[in-house]
């Protein structure tokens, strides 16, 4: 293994050498490559190029370096290796930020976290994030693998390692940057302005079985959280204290991430009546007075560890934790946790209380922030799904439609056409090219202007509703072909869309997005006009199956009026999903960039659903 260390231009030479004494790996720590424009992305390559040719592996460069704690070897000019005593266990932390790893490291240390191997990637020329998660897999010195990310670079790797570290029961732990990245100003679509890169990212690691945490404590302290775990289908919350304004300070971000706090049961109340312990019916089981002896705390901890009414128990401790740790750190230690979840938070700062719990292989916790966001973490948290099977002739008979259009943005007639071959049902809808032209549809209808230029045909003037009859048609049209000669005179006009007036439960917008860094995705949302105002939506990888858009249905909000909140009538739901599956097929012709329908409109259950508009942005062949 060679480490170079020199001037940016002298980079070259220095490799030659490493490929004629025939080194296997090469860290480069000199920076002026990639990261600094065009011409060092062309040096980058050329020393990529010198490198495959060698057969010799590369990270970097741009990075500061590696540290194995097996091998006590530091090929690193990171400071911090110098000072700190560097603690052996089962964390390997993997950061694309060089800098951050000294920082990383001596969080981690000040947690009491040890530590498997530390690598820096820089710019992944070559050996990337994802390939060296997927060989720490296979490393039986480590048990979870932390990434510090700036961006994804190679998602098939990234991928592959998280479903092996999943089924390895390995997990992978994402803290990346870029949650509050401008949006997407120049997206075709409501799709493409709602579905950020971040967005992406989220649903990228959620496919795959990571999880994305938003504290850097929260890295080192998750990890003890997940040993012996696997997603579950609920995350029900029960929550006990010896302190109500230190479980407050926990429990209200929970609150805010919309997580289920839950009361005991009747059954536990009447077990702990059983034993003298009373304890109310209160979310939240306070112990502040009673608490203060060991066996009350006890007890209480190991009938909710033992209850099927939650899935996770959340136990706070107040002052006794700096002083008398035996009263409720002692219990917690000794409970039987029955495989069930266990987070900690001790109030106060008691260092020497999170070492025994560390010691015990239990997820104890600093703050109440990291607490929560590790609570939030685990209740994201989802087994990797395999995709379904392309639909073929499907496919095959959208793809004849996509080429016909001959053009890298269909209009709504033709992008709906698309839509209806993939098996989501469209409105009755005809074109016409002169306004006093019949349509043929039964009125009421919609009148719009039909062209692969006008995206947002509401906003440019373009829509009509309502229209009662054949004269009100033909006035309309002349109308909107009147206001786009006006406000875009070089749209290209294909007529106008005559459509009949569909009326649905609620309206909601299903889009597709091709990302640069993860790949396809699919989107659901609430529809019309102000979709990306209200930014109320869920995303998945694409595709999808009938199920997984099932939960998507679940997670939209503003679509409770279809689920039958509070007694309202239901959706289609079932058709919904259908339709959200059959969009999501598009992942397999990777010639679409974005996509969507908005409205879709979804009608009563049992009625089915019906797209009103939709809008189809393939790449160009001419580029």
């Amino acid at each position: 293994h060679a480490f170079i260390m020199v001037p940016a231009h002298a980079v070259k030479t220095a490799l030659e050498q490493c490929v004629a004494k025939k080194i296997p790996v090469v860290t480069i720590y000199s920076d002026g490559f990639a990261e600094t424009g065009a011409a060092g992305r062309r040096a980058q390559d050329e020393l990529l190029a010198i490198a495959r040719a060698g057969g010799v592996r590369l990270i970097g460069p741009n990075c500061i370096g590696l540290f194995s704690s097996q091998t006590h070897i530091a090929i690193s000019v990171n400071a911090v290796l110098e000072q700190a005593d560097i603690k052996p266990g089962a964390l390997a932390v993997v950061s694309q930020s060089g800098s951050m790893t000294g920082g990383l490291l001596s969080r981690g240390l000040g947690r009491g976290a040890g530590f498997s191997k530390l690598i820096s990637v820089g710019n992944e020329a070559d050996i990337g994030v994802g390939e060296l998660s997927d060989m720490l897999v296979d490393d039986p010195h480590t048990s979870a693998i932390l990434l510090f990310m700036e961006t994804i670079r190679d998602a098939e790797h990234l991928a592959r390692a998280g479903r092996r570290a999943y089924a390895a029961g390995k997990p992978i732990i994402v803290y990346k940057l870029g949650r509050s990245e401008v949006g997407q100003d120049m997206a075709a679509s409501h799709t493409g302005a709602m579905a950020g890169s971040d967005e992406m990212a989220d649903a990228f690691f959620r496919a795959h079985g990571m999880l994305r945490v938003d504290m850097l404590e929260t890295l080192f302290e998750l990890p003890a959280l997940l040993t012996n775990q696997k997603p579950r289908p609920r995350h029900r919350i029960a929550v006990m204290t010896t302190t109500g304004g230190g479980t407050a300070t926990v429990v209200d971000r929970l609150g805010t991430f919309g997580l289920d706090v839950v009361p005991p049961t009747a059954t536990v109340i009447a077990n702990l009546a059983q034993k003298n312990i009373k304890i109310s019916a209160s979310r939240v089981t306070d112990l502040t007075l009673a608490g203060a002896k060991k066996e009350i705390y006890s007890a209480v901890l190991n009938e909710l560890l033992a209850s099927d009414h939650c899935d996770l128990v959340l136990a706070v401790v107040g002052s006794s934790a700096q002083f008398q740790p035996e009263i409720a750190v002692g219990p917690i230690i000794e409970a039987d946790r029955r495989g069930k979840a266990l987070a900690v938070f001790l109030a106060p700062h008691a260092e020497a209380s999170l070492k025994l719990l560390a010691d015990a292989g239990i997820a104890g916790f600093r703050t109440p922030e990291a607490c929560a966001d590790a609570i939030r973490a685990w209740c994201a948290w989802t087994a990797p799904v395999a995709p379904p099977a392309p639909e073929t002739d499907k496919l095959a008979a959208a793809s004849s439609l996509l080429a016909a259009a001959g053009t890298a943005q269909l209009n709504e007639y033709d992008a709906c056409r698309v839509f209806a071959a993939l098996g989501v049902p469209q409105a009755a809808t005809a074109v016409i090219t002169r306004a006093e032209q019949p349509a043929g549809i039964p009125f009421p209808v919609v009148a719009k202007i039909l062209s692969p230029d006008i995206a947002h045909k509401t906003d440019a003037g373009g829509v009509v509703l309502g229209i009662p009859d054949a004269a009100a048609l033909k006035t309309a049209a002349q109308d909107i072909l009147q206001r786009i000669a006006s406000r875009h005179p070089d749209a290209r006009i294909n007529g106008i869309l005559v459509q009949r007036m569909e009326k649905g439960l609620a309206e909601v917008i299903v889009g597709y997005k091709r990302d640069a860094q993860v790949g396809p995705a699919v989107v659901l949302g609430i529809g019309g006009v102000l979709a990306e105002i209200y930014h109320d939506f869920t995303m998945r990888l694409a595709p999808v199956t009938p199920a997984q858009a099932l939960e998507m249905i679940s997670e939209v909000k503003g679509l409770a009026v279809i689920r039958g909140y509070r007694g309202l009538p239901k959706g289609d739901c079932a058709a919904l999903a259908q339709a959200i599956s059959a969009l999501s097929q598009l992942a397999a012709l990777p010639g679409i960039l974005e996509a969507e329908i908005n409205p879709l409109m979804v009608k009563p259950e049992g009625e089915g659903v019906v797209a009103v508009d939709g809008l189809i942005v393939q790449r160009d062949n001419q580029q």
